[in-house]
């Protein structure tokens, strides 16, 4: 094959690439996916969780991937905010109970490697998407007209719209032109699974340290899983400790929270990064996850906002189907980028912005995180406030998001 003419090009096959991939082609467009082919192996070394809000939940329903995931995931009824600075100004504990704003869940928390691998098996099988495997795109070129790939095998792939799912050094953001910011938060995440002899009560709790959270999410049974954001010398510490030892270490800092912990899994480390872009989309290219938008692992929000990115841009394409208009011109990524800049950017400061408190030992910064946990600890109507803000990105949702709605169909196809 030299040559492939599609309607929309997704470049990257993560667990975003694979969503978006799925959105679109419920949402009645041809679609190829350019990423090397499935491989079980890197999927399953995989030992992150991913904390899914109801949004994104019911995202999966309407793309027919939830009934794989649900039984290999735990519901979210709470979350435990625990101050453990260990400062002079010490904020009270404060426990968020999703009862308190009418639901029976904040979302649920699923293995990586099961997510990704129930979005490959959905893929398989749908009927407007296929696959162009490839070791890599080597080469974007976005024109007037439309937008051409290079593949490292010599093959060219045609289309009216690229998707850039390629990661925080996305290879298409830089064709499309679009401007980067990047920076270091000087922190490493160590993660893993642990088994402990204290029930979880389906409460995540978060212990805010001065190296940053050490955050544990529940899983089925007596399992959660572990992020625990360290210095980045004492995160490579930690990952080199035996098992026992890491579990010792890891029992201290819990104080008895879980019980006895017990059969850690294998320990992974990531350094914590952000990133921003200038606009969500140029040049035929649309950014989703994090191509367009890296934060810390704090409050469920990193895949989450990859999932509405792109949730949003198949609505956004679908209503151009509908209208007869260009899919990749600049009116449909004019209101993609209108559809997401306000939730991507509001998550990526106020995530940022809590990271930083905890890493402030400034007085004044540390009195005003505690009265804030005064307040939510004290005043119901805030303490719902933040909660329902948590959970919901400023706007409406997109339709994909909605319970119960299966995919908005156009009129008809457009040719790219």
């Amino acid at each position: 094959m030299n040559g492939l003419t599609t309607q929309v090009v997704v470049i990257g096959a993560g667990p975003t690439g694979l969503t978006a991939a799925l959105a679109l082609g419920a949402s009645g467009v041809e679609v190829t996916i350019a990423a090397p082919p499935y491989d079980r192996a890197p999927i399953e070394a995989d030992r992150r969780t991913t904390a899914l809000l109801p949004g994104s939940i019911e995202l999966l329903k309407n793309l027919g991937v939830w009934a794989a995931c649900e039984r290999h995931a735990a519901p979210l009824e709470g979350v435990r905010l625990v101050d453990d600075r260990g400062g002079l100004l010490r904020a009270p504990e404060v426990l968020f109970k999703a009862q308190e704003v009418g639901r029976t869940s904040f979302g649920a928390n699923i293995p990586n490697a099961a997510l990704n691998a129930a979005l490959h098996a959905q893929v398989s099988s749908a009927q407007h998407v296929r696959w162009a495997a490839t070791s890599a795109v080597v080469a974007v070129e976005p024109t007037e007209g439309g937008v051409a790939l290079s593949l490292a095998e010599g093959q060219r792939l045609k289309s009216a719209l690229a998707v850039a799912a390629d990661g925080r050094a996305s290879i298409a953001r830089g064709a499309a032109g679009i401007a980067v910011r990047v920076w270091s938060y000087g922190q490493t995440a160590v993660v893993t699974t642990f088994q402990h002899t204290r029930a979880h009560a389906n409460i995540t709790t978060e212990l805010h340290r001065r190296a940053g959270p050490l955050t544990t999410v529940p899983l089925p049974d007596h399992a959660s899983s572990l992020v625990w954001v360290e210095e980045p010398s004492i995160a490579d510490r930690l990952s080199a400790l035996e098992p026992a030892l890491f579990l010792a270490e890891l029992a201290g800092r819990l104080q008895g929270l879980l019980g006895s912990v017990r059969a850690a899994g294998p320990i992974a480390t990531y350094r914590l990064s952000g990133l921003s872009v200038a606009r969500m989309a140029q040049n035929r290219v649309a950014l989703v996850g994090e191509s367009a938008h890296v934060i810390p692992p704090i409050g469920a929000q990193g895949l989450n906002l990859g999932f509405r990115d792109a949730a949003a841009l198949a609505e956004c394409v679908a209503h151009s189907l509908a209208e007869g208009e260009d899919i990749g011109g600049g009116a449909t990524l004019a209101a993609y980028d209108r559809a997401r800049a306000a939730d991507v950017m509001s998550r990526t400061l106020s995530v940022a912005a809590l990271n930083r408190s905890l890493l402030d030992d400034f007085l004044p910064v540390q009195a005003l995180r505690g009265l804030s946990l005064h307040v939510l600890a004290n005043v119901a109507p805030v303490r719902r406030l933040l909660m329902r803000g948590g959970l919901e990105a400023p706007g409406r949702l997109p339709h994909l998001m909605q319970p119960g709605h299966g995919p908005l169909r156009p009129r008809g196809p457009q040719s790219p």
